[in-house]
């Protein structure tokens, strides 16, 4: 394929080393392929400027207008007492608003020269105020006209394309640079099968590259937009399809449970009825099981809606079929929990080889890296000779000494955990590929769960079983309103004197090293000078102020395994009243007797963050209660990302307002590193019909060739996106 070197091409080969030194450090475009791909952010029709209410404070813009005027003055200062200083101001404006300019010292004489009244041109710098007015001090310019080095032709357009740029290269250098590279357009490869890009009225690759940088209307964006956002999730969901196509040609040991086995005894004892969702969701589990190549499935469900039981009664079905099961926990706090309230769920069918074990019982045993010697030899050789029949643990688990007698189910809990090389490892402990079920309580907008989950089928949790209570949220403005604090240290008292519990939250933990990260944190993000409040001194604090007379206890994630367990024990035992933490508790603690939680610094915390944390009370017959307290102005955008936590308890509404606020880079993760073929165009939460269709006809063309034989063109793209720092993303949340 001869049309692939032009794309591959280095930038510094065809644009000096310079440029594309800034290019690479600050924008991450290498290659001639990735400047074709790095899009314009918006396009200014000539002469529009932007907007000047619009002018966004300490940002780089870039705006096309007209000198009004331009005036030179001069005055004294300690560099040039005779009054000798020099400063031009130039006043350019759009005809609907005006921006004041300011050149000082030798930087005067070019613009005084050029920037003449009625001169037009592109201007970019940082929006500052300066005596109440606008500014641009020391603007960066670019004269729009048709002299001898500057040919008409660069601004044919009257669409200027506006890049994403920063202080060290100007849009319209990087505009310029995309001139020099544009023919290279035609040599494009286009990844999409032509019955499929004629059937959806798409644009040729070339074509829309060519149209995205210089349009001639809006119509040539609108079209080139299409096109690309296409390609994007057209490779994306060839992979994820790849992924599936592969997974379900490898053999699985089909599991079914028996019908007198532990599965239908523990059935039997449970105290409630599962609910339709637990029933349905289990069901499709069950037949996923029954099949001879691997299930991959992803089990999303609110906070509290019974994930545990769901995939604690498929691992039994694992057990009755003869194997074995595994659940991969992200910490030691969170796997000691499941142990517990699973062998507390099991009952005497936890006992398996004991005495006063039921019949049909297996062992349930632990496995973390804490563990003493003795007591992990001892579950090491439960599991090698499968007596065990579940294993609770954390990545301990997938070290190379913990052999599977036969490991026929891997569950993983909080999957965005885990990375991809941790779950190949554990299924790699199988004799064949076992099954695998992915949990996560973070809702993930539909679009989502295609994009970065594609290769799993989707399971949805969304009733909460019965005797779950509502929970009532609010925002404490500490900093407007310091009584409403006051007021909630009185709610928190007035719950433990009714017999309850309750959770302090803070972001940190406030030892010394802590302290060190946490400064230098406030410091660049300078809307919030002080460090966030930290768990040892707020404990301190409220045991000998608000909370004073109460048993006020503290967990963290430095804390000793052991000490941790402790202090969780005693806290689930009631022996504490209020459990002043970092977000340890964030995933799978289990208090139902906890009813009120109090999040200080909550804007500090992200939207999905603070949903799980609030799941942590309301588990019990008592209503729950989470208090949100920031200083934040009422105004800011992290007090309505609070407000907006607050009024709903909805996680996939809210999933979908965090990803609207955070933008997809940061929800897509991995799928966002490494600069090439990451996503530009398409937007995650708008772009749904597309990314389903898109899903459909990756589906239809992977069936139909796997390889790609008869698509290279696809096959390079492919090859873009998996290139070897990217190879991992797909199975990342």
């Amino acid at each position: 394929m001869d049309s692939v070197p032009a794309l591959d091409e280095p930038l510094k080969k065809v644009l000096g080393p310079a440029t594309a030194k800034v290019m690479a450090e600050h924008l991450g475009l290498h290659t001639v392929g990735d400047l074709l791909h790095h899009y314009p952010r918006r396009y200014e029709e000539r002469g529009q400027l932007t907007h000047l209410a619009d002018l966004p404070m300490d940002e780089h813009v870039t705006v096309v207008a007209q000198v009004a005027d331009a005036r030179l003055h001069t005055f004294a200062s300690s560099r040039a007492p005779r009054g000798k200083g020099q400063r031009l101001e130039v006043t350019i404006t759009d005809g609907s608003g005006r921006l004041t300019l300011v050149f000082f010292g030798a930087g005067v004489h070019k613009p005084h020269k050029e920037l003449l009244p009625g001169t037009r041109a592109m201007f970019a710098g940082k929006v500052s105020v300066f005596n109440r007015r606008l500014q641009l001090a020391h603007p960066a310019y670019e004269l729009l006209r048709g002299d001898a080095e500057e040919t008409v032709e660069t601004w044919a357009g009257a669409l200027i394309p506006i890049y994403p740029a920063t202080a060290k290269l100007e849009s319209w250098k990087i505009g310029k640079a995309l001139q020099t590279v544009l023919p290279s357009a035609q040599e494009a490869a286009d990844p999409l099968p032509e019955a499929l890009r004629e059937g959806r009225g798409l644009v040729t690759l070339p074509e829309a590259l060519l149209k995205i940088h210089r349009p001639h209307t809006k119509a040539d964006i609108e079209e080139a937009r299409a096109r690309l956002k296409w390609d994007e999730a057209f490779v994306l969901q060839v992979a994820l399809a790849r992924r599936r196509y592969a997974d379900a040609q490898s053999p699985a040991v089909p599991r079914r449970p028996k019908p007198d086995g532990i599965l239908a005894a523990f059935d039997d004892r449970l105290p409630f009825t599962l609910t339709e969702g637990q029933r349905k969701v289990s069901e499709e589990i069950f037949t996923d099981l029954a099949t001879d190549h691997p299930m991959h499935r992803l089990l999303q469900g609110e906070v509290g809606s019974g994930k545990t039981m769901v995939a604690l009664r498929a691992m039994l079905a694992v057990v009755d079929a003869g194997g074995q099961a595994a659940m991969l926990a992200p910490t030691e706090v969170l796997a000691q929990q499941h142990h517990r309230s699973i062998t507390e769920m099991m009952g005497e069918l936890a006992e398996g080889g004991m005495l006063g074990g039921a019949e049909s019982a297996t062992k349930v045993v632990l496995l973390t890296g804490s563990m003493g010697a003795a007591a992990r030899r001892h579950a090491l050789l439960d599991l090698a000779t499968g007596e065990a029949g579940i294993v609770i643990g954390t990545h301990a688990l997938i070290e190379d000494k913990v052999q599977f007698h036969d490991l026929g189910l891997v569950v993983v809990d909080e999957q965005h955990r885990f990375g991809v090389e941790q779950r190949d490892a554990l299924r790699g402990k199988g004799k064949q590929p076992p099954h695998l079920l992915v949990m996560t309580a973070t809702p993930i907008p539909r679009t989502v769960a295609m994009t970065v989950f594609g290769d799993l089928e989707t399971s949805v949790l969304d009733q909460l079983p019965a005797g779950r209570s509502p929970i009532a949220s609010h925002v404490v403005p500490a900093a407007d309103k310091p009584h409403f604090l006051a007021r909630a240290w009185e709610r928190v008292r007035e719950e433990v004197e009714k017999g309850h519990q309750a959770y302090v939250v803070c972001p940190r933990i406030g030892d010394e090293e802590d302290g060190a990260k946490a400064k230098k944190k406030s410091a660049e993000d300078e809307a919030e000078k002080r460090p966030p409040l930290a768990v040892l001194d707020t404990a301190e604090q409220l045991a000998r102020g608000p909370l004073a007379g109460l048993r006020v206890e503290v967990l963290h994630g430095r804390m000793q395994p052991d000490d941790k367990d402790a202090v969780m024990r005693r806290f689930a035992a009631g022996e504490a009243d209020v459990l002043v933490a970092t977000t340890v508790i964030e995933v799978g603690v289990n208090v139902p007797n906890a009813t009120v939680m109090v999040i200080m610094d909550a804007d500090r915390f992200g939207v999905s963050q603070l949903h799980q944390l609030r799941g942590r009370v309301g588990r019990g017959s008592a209503p729950g209660l989470c208090l949100l307290v920031s200083e934040m102005p009422e105004a800011s955008a992290a007090r309505q990302r609070l407000n907006a936590v607050a009024s709903t308890l909805d996680g996939f509404e809210l999933s979908r307002i965090d990803l609207e606020q955070r933008r997809e880079g940061d929800v897509l993760g991995q799928a966002q590193s490494g600069t090439r073929s990451s996503l530009r165009m398409l937007a995650v939460i708008d772009d749904e019909e597309v990314i389903a269709e898109a899903r459909e006809e990756a589906t239809r063309v992977v069936a139909a060739d796997p390889d790609l034989e008869r698509l290279p063109a696809l096959r390079t793209a492919l090859d873009a996106l998996l290139d070897e720092e990217r190879e991992q993303y797909l199975e990342k949340g």
